[in-house]
């Protein structure tokens, strides 16, 4: 990060200063007093577990130059500054507004029900082959992490692409008023989050919030194999762009070639062009994050060859269809999310995997309110509908939902575990030589732990 002011501060705050020091600048925002750097600026966040006010003194005497805080300290130490705001959480995201106003580059939103991580990761490596691109890392989408990002910008960076999340109203049109985009993209709208906004229709309200601030001549990348998607054409300001598999939107794949645990290979056409490609990650559906990558590459000037190069360098983020390998043994850790789109997904790639054993692991899908029992039992009915599925160990109280319909579907062997612990029980029985296992759940399950499990029964080469 580059330096702010105290006077920076307060501008974008509309803070008031603590105690006498002014004449001071930080070189970083933390909200973790652990984690503090001379220098950095404390942000005192009120949490569901904890209160960030409690650790001021801490912070401070870690090295941080001062702090945003909602409450007067009792003790206001004259070498450090506290600027006192109503609202911690609203200040960093004006203090990051402002700090990305200094950095007049290219911004790409990424939303969407499914694939957002990918795309992002995905345009981001097709980009860097010509720019310098600052990217959402991990988790960082929302609120709290969209702003820490922009704190990464530096003078050397010349595109940003940020990932946005959301689960309900008002939380995408909060993030794109932080940047502004120039370039939105919506992977597609499913059923994630529809416990708490009720319909797909609303899901697509929520999402369609990142075109509120964007600027004259902006773009959007939309999927046009996503019906509601389609209807966007027309009612939006900025220009779209479409791309997909069906119909004739101006970027499509074909010729999609499953190439087991190597990725997949296609032939991207686009209006300048049309290149094949090997993808270095699994499942027909990747063409989506392709696709999108050469739209935006094609729109900032990238060579066919550039685009190839990116695609090639491809790196999923950790635990998002990472291909692991024990002893002969393959897990697809695809541990980090879950909807049912994604699910569906998931089922593709291990139905055309390699291997003498096909094992699903599947737990809970949250958040989907009072469809979860169907829409659980949907997933359970997809891995028998895909076929050459040997085995599916469901985890999770809904998934019970998911044993009922794999068990209709036809899957050889479906079992049921309540926990994980009862699940790493069972599992000594279902990893084999030469097995494929995918590992896939809502983040709140942790499947990260079965993983574990899975390499560690993993029998050596």
């Amino acid at each position: 990060m580059e330096a702010m002011t105290v006077q920076q501060l307060l501008e974008a705050t509309g803070g008031v200063i603590l105690g006498a020091q002014q004449e001071m600048s930080i070189t970083s925002v933390e909200t973790d007093s652990r984690a503090i750097h001379p220098g950095a600026l404390f942000v005192a966040l009120r949490g569901e577990r904890t209160d960030g006010h409690r650790f001021i003194d801490m912070a401070l005497d870690s090295g941080a130059a001062g702090c945003l805080t909602e409450e007067t300290p009792g003790n206001l130490r004259s070498d450090k500054f506290y600027i006192k705001v109503p609202d911690t959480m609203a200040a960093i995201g004006q203090v990051a507004r402002a700090y990305k106003a200094r950095f007049p580059i290219p911004v790409i939103g990424v939303t969407g029900s499914v694939g957002k991580t990918t795309t992002k990761d995905m345009v981001a490596s097709v980009l860097g082959t010509k720019y310098r691109v600052l990217k959402t890392e991990g988790n960082f989408n929302n609120e709290l992490g969209l702003p820490l990002t922009l704190f990464r910008l530096s003078r050397k960076d010349e595109i940003c692409v940020l990932e946005m999340g959301m689960n309900h109203f008002g939380e995408i049109d909060y993030l794109t008023s932080l940047v502004c985009p120039d370039v939105a993209v919506m992977t597609n709208i499913g059923d994630s989050h529809i416990e708490n906004l009720g319909s797909r229709e609303n899901i697509l309200k929520a999402k369609a919030e990142i075109f509120h601030y964007m600027k004259p001549g902006s773009l959007a990348v939309l999927n046009g194999d996503d019906s509601l998607l389609r209807t966007l054409e027309g009612k939006i300001t900025p220009e779209v762009l479409f791309f997909g598999g069906d119909g004739h939107p101006p970027y499509k794949a074909r010729s999609v070639q499953q190439l087991g645990s190597k990725g997949m290979k296609c032939v991207i056409q686009t209006p300048q062009r049309e290149f094949e490609v090997t993808v270095p990650a699994l499942g027909s559906h990747m063409i989506y994050p392709v696709l999108t990558a050469c739209a935006i590459g094609e729109h900032f000037g990238l060579s066919q060859e550039e685009m190839i190069q990116g695609i090639h360098a491809f790196v999923p983020t950790k635990m998002r269809m990472n291909v692991l390998r024990q002893g002969d043994v393959t897990i697809l850790d695809d541990a980090y999310n879950a909807n049912p789109q994604s699910m569906a997904a998931a089922l593709e790639v291990l139905s055309h995997s390699g291997g003498t054993f096909r094992l699903a692991i599947l737990g809970d899908m949250f958040e989907l309110g009072a469809l979860g029992p169907e829409l659980h039992y949907g997933v359970g009915e997809h891995a028998g509908a895909v076929g050459k599925i040997d085995a599916v160990l469901a985890v999770g109280e809904l998934a019970q939902n998911i044993r009922d319909g794999a068990k209709d579907a036809g899957v050889p062997l479906v079992l049921y575990a309540p926990t994980k612990e009862k699940a790493k029980a069972l599992l000594p029985q279902l990893v084999k030589p030469g097995a494929v296992v995918l590992a896939k759940a809502s983040r709140g399950m942790a499947f990260e732990e079965l993983v574990r499990e899975v390499r560690r029964l993993a029998p050596e080469e």
